[in-house]
Formats: C-alpha cells, sequence, structure tokens
C-alpha cells in the first residue's frame, strides 16, 4: 500500500483551508465537519496544538493503542480518544504530578472505561514504563516537546520571566536540581558555554559573568535582571527567552531524554505504527526531522552497497506541519510549533 504524504498548508486565505479534507485520509470527514474551532481542547492547563493534525497523521487503527508521550493537561489524548473506537487504548506518560493530575481528572469516564491509563514517568523511558504496565505493542507515539501553559503561567514553577517566582524550571518538581542551584555551582566559562549550546545565545559570556557577579541567584526575577544588566534595552526580550530556554533545556536534560524517547518509541510501535513530533525550537526540531529522515538524530546517511538509503522509517511529512492562521490567533504559542509524522517499515529499507 502507497502511503500519502503530508504537506504543509500553503499561505492561502482561511476560509479556502477550513473545510479541506487531510491529505492521506480521504475517507476523514472536513474539518469543519468535526472541529468547532482550534481550541476544542484546550483547557485551564494547556492548549494543545496541531491537535487535529496529529489525530489525522497519527491514526491508523481506530481500535488500536496509542501513547501520548508528553499528556501534559490530556488535550491531546482528548482529541484521540474521541477519534479512536470503543476498543483503543491512550497510554499517557508525564514526569509532572500536576500535569498527570489535571489530566486523569480530565479523563475520569475514558479511564474507568479501560481506554485510558495514565503513567508518570518521564518520556525517555517509554520502553520500560509501557513494558512495566504490560502495554505493547503500539500503532503510534506523539511526542509534544516542550512545556505546557499551565507550567509558563505558574509563577511558583520558575519557567518564565515574566513573573516573579522562585528559580525552579524543573518539570519534576520531585527529581532533580532546580536552576538556581545549578547557576550556583557552574563558573563563568561553562554557564556561558550551556548559554551558547541551548539558546544560541550571542552574548553569553556577558550574561553569564552578570549571574555570576549576583549569585545566589534564587528567583526568576532576579535572573532576568542580571541578564537585563549585561544586554542592551533592545535586546532584553529576545536575550531572556534565550536564557531562560537554555536553563530549563539543561535542568530537565531535554535533549538527552529527547534522543532515548525516539529510539524508545522506534522500539515499541508495530510495523506501520507512526510516530509524530511537535517541537517548538530549532534544537529539538533539527533531531526529530535527523531521526525520523535517517533513524539516527546525527543525520548520518547510511546507505547500502549500491547508495540507497538505509533507513527504518518512511517520512510522511516532506516539511513540516505548522499552525493555521485560526490557530495562532487563538493561541499565540502554536506559532513556532513543527509537526513531523514518520511511519515505521517493517524492516529497514532500501529507497532511493
Amino acid at each position: 500500500m502507497t502511503t500519502a504524504l503530508f504537506h504543509m498548508p500553503r499561505k492561502s486565505p482561511r476560509s479556502e483551508r477550513s473545510g479541506a479534507r487531510p491529505a492521506g485520509r480521504p475517507d476523514a470527514p472536513a474539518a469543519s465537519d468535526r472541529s468547532p474551532g482550534p481550541l476544542r481542547y484546550a483547557s485551564d492547563y494547556h492548549a494543545p496544538v496541531l491537535a487535529r493534525e496529529v489525530v489525522e497523521g497519527l491514526v491508523t487503527d481506530p481500535n488500536g493503542v496509542y501513547v501520548d508521550g508528553t499528556l501534559g493537561g490530556g488535550g491531546h489524548s482528548a482529541a484521540l480518544l474521541d477519534a479512536l473506537g470503543p476498543g483503543a487504548l491512550v497510554v499517557g506518560i508525564d514526569r509532572d504530578p500536576e500535569a498527570l493530575a489535571a489530566a486523569t481528572a480530565r479523563l475520569a469516564a475514558a479511564a474507568e472505561a479501560g481506554r485510558f491509563r495514565a503513567l508518570r514517568g518521564n518520556f525517555a523511558d517509554v520502553e520500560r514504563l509501557l513494558a512495566g504496565a504490560g502495554v505493547g505493542p503500539v500503532d503510534g507515539v506523539l511526542l509534544d516537546l516542550g512545556v505546557s501553559s499551565h507550567q509558563l503561567d505558574e509563577a511558583a514553577r520558575g519557567f518564565a520571566f515574566s513573573a516573579e517566582g522562585p528559580l525552579d524550571m524543573r518539570m519534576d518538581p520531585e527529581a532533580g536540581e532546580p536552576a538556581s542551584a545549578l547557576l550556583a555551582r557552574l563558573d563563568a566559562q561553562a554557564l556561558a558555554d550551556l548559554l551558547r549550546a541551548y539558546g544560541d545565545e550571542p552574548r553569553a559570556w556577558r550574561i553569564a559573568n552578570a549571574i555570576v557577579a549576583r549569585r545566589p541567584v534564587a528567583t526568576t526575577a532576579a535572573l532576568a535582571e542580571a541578564v537585563r544588566a549585561a544586554v542592551p534595552t533592545r535586546e532584553e526580550v529576545k536575550s531572556l527567552a534565550r536564557v531562560f530556554q537554555a536553563l530549563r533545556i539543561a535542568v530537565n536534560d531535554e535533549m538527552g531524554a529527547l534522543e532515548r524517547a525516539l529510539g524508545g518509541a522506534l522500539a515499541v510501535l508495530k510495523p506501520g505504527g507512526r510516530l509524530a513530533v511537535i517541537a517548538y525550537h530549532s534544537l529539538e526540531d533539527r533531531r526529530a526531522k535527523h531521526f525520523l529522515r535517517f533513524g539516527n538524530v546525527e543525520g548520518e546517511a547510511r546507505k547500502d552497497f549500491y547508495g540507497r538509503l538505509l533507513t527504518p522509517w518512511t517520512l510522511l511529512t516532506k516539511k513540516p506541519i505548522t499552525a493555521s492562521e485560526e490557530e495562532v490567533a487563538a493561541n499565540p504559542r502554536a506559532r513556532s510549533a513543527r509537526l513531523r509524522i514518520a511511519q515505521k517499515n517493517p524492516e529497514p529499507s532500501e529507497t532511493s
């Protein structure tokens, strides 16, 4: 069977896109028939991005088993459950106890019916977590990277510079060290290297020295003050965003966790199963793009004797799927989202 490619939407008027049938799913209902708007699955906890596109690209068996590797507030899981049959199972994984509580309450009816299960843990350990729960192999895995709206908006979590709170940034507040402890132990050079590697910050050295000079830096406000002291006023917002992103990635080992999660997803998927990844910045998107094309995050093209590409995947998105103008207007955080989808081959393929 030939698998269709999902293409990134063209810059066409909104009215032309609203009723379009999804690429690769000619039997699927039009968007206007099944979704009143992009915030259909939003909650007070989080607004999931590209929910309709995820369902259209991920579901192959309406009574299959699907994994929401980044459960959050349960929005994507709710969208999947609505689209799936009574015999389906959605397993949600999250290391944040607040996310698990919110999603479990939201999806209580599905859990009671045996259609939803929540597992606490890091999606990097998806293979072990599913095995421990007696689940697998599965038909689809979703990884929605980054942080939830709740984590950003809750000052006590310390993810954002827009509100003062303790400088924590841990996705699991009961594990690892908070950002304040990380800043306390790194010297200026190590901190500058971190800001360059995970934030692509051009003034990393100046900011690192400003932070070290003001230690202890224990709150988001104190960190923001140190950054502002080191950069021109016109660059404050961009530098603050880059610095907070870099520290969050380091605190939660997000790149290492993503690389392990990608490998774990490949291991738990059935042949013909699909992996969908939503990335929000180039560091994670590059790894996802390479893995879904080549089977490795380095982007190394492995070829056979005849020069044909060897890969465990069939890539379904030639270009990443992005949010519509309507969704971005309703949820500005969707602007940077990039969705990529691939299907697991029955065996390592040889494709030109």
